[in-house]
């Protein structure tokens, strides 16, 4: 269990390490970046599951689509999905638009759990319940302070569990399925490379990018390997739990890079810091029950 939670944490740290990493990346936009990572984070994901014995989730996968078409479609959709939010992961941070995306990843946790108890009538705890208040607290403030919130937080709080249920309803949440929705991505990263305002030529003019793209990839494909590493490892429980580390890293990030929290959005943040806080207390408590059964 202790090389589980070590991945978890690493790969938590690998990707607050890439949010800011963008920011290196200069004068690469945040289209250009995001296609210069999906070229390089595929050969890198490929050789892992290669080498881990799992080529044939693949093959699986690849033949089903074959057998029924219609899963084609679908699996653009994924593909579409997941590009977006790593299209904004790699944009928010040089557009000042970090704590935006950090809210969302807090808000996550809540809209997987609301998710869950809408789509498969899951059963919610009274600490998860009371997460559900506190948060609706902070939604509240934020909708009379603002009127909305932000289309970056929306992106994230709502898409990821829509990619997450189309893959279920695929069966496709496998690394089969995380393999295609990449490699579908390939069209796409070349066309943002080619047409960005350095491009592929562009790259000799600017000699620092020969190594800050190259380590772009080897970041990405190793915050991948290590989430997947982690989440093979550990319970669902446990897994769950650590990934709350990701979402207060990126808040770190964000405010290194000089955005601040303003005066009418701590409102906002510490109803929803105080929900995802019970969502840990939860985590936590299911853990050590589980922990104590086996005992």
């Amino acid at each position: 269990m202790s090389k589980g939670v070590l991945f978890s944490v690493i790969s938590s740290v690998l990707f607050a390490t890439l949010y800011f990493y963008s920011t290196l990346l200069t004068p690469l936009n945040g289209e250009e970046i995001f296609g210069w990572r999906t070229l390089l984070t595929i050969p890198f994901l490929t050789i892992f599951i290669w080498r881990s014995g799992h080529w044939h989730h693949i093959q699986a996968w690849a033949h089903r689509m074959r057998q029924r078409p219609l899963l084609i479609a679908g699996a653009l959709a994924t593909s579409a999905f997941l590009g977006i939010q790593l299209w904004l992961f790699m944009w928010a941070p040089l557009q000042g638009r970090a704590l935006q995306v950090s809210l969302g990843y807090f808000l996550l946790p809540l809209t997987m759990l609301l998710t869950g108890r809408i789509v498969y009538k899951d059963r919610l705890s009274r600490l998860q319940n009371l997460a559900a208040i506190c948060a609706a607290f902070g939604v509240a403030n934020e909708l009379i302070q603002v009127g909305s919130f932000s289309w970056e937080t929306m992106v994230v709080a709502f898409g990821y569990p829509g990619y997450f249920v189309l893959r279920q309803k695929m069966h496709s949440n496998n690394l089969g399925g995380l393999w295609f929705d990449m490699a579908l991505l390939l069209p796409a990263g070349l066309w943002f490379v080619h047409a960005g305002s350095v491009g592929f030529s562009g790259v000799a003019d600017h000699a620092a990018l020969y190594l800050l793209i190259p380590l772009l990839g080897v970041l990405s494909a190793a915050a991948l390997i290590f989430y997947m590493v982690a989440s093979q490892t550990l319970s669902l429980s446990l897994f769950g739990l650590l990934g709350y580390v990701e979402p207060v890293l990126l808040v770190f990030v964000a405010l290194l890079l000089g955005e601040q929290i303003k005066s009418h959005e701590w409102l906002t943040y510490i109803p929803i810091w105080m929900a995802v806080s019970l969502l840990i207390i939860q985590g936590a408590l299911s853990v050590y029950a589980k922990a104590d059964r086996r005992t």
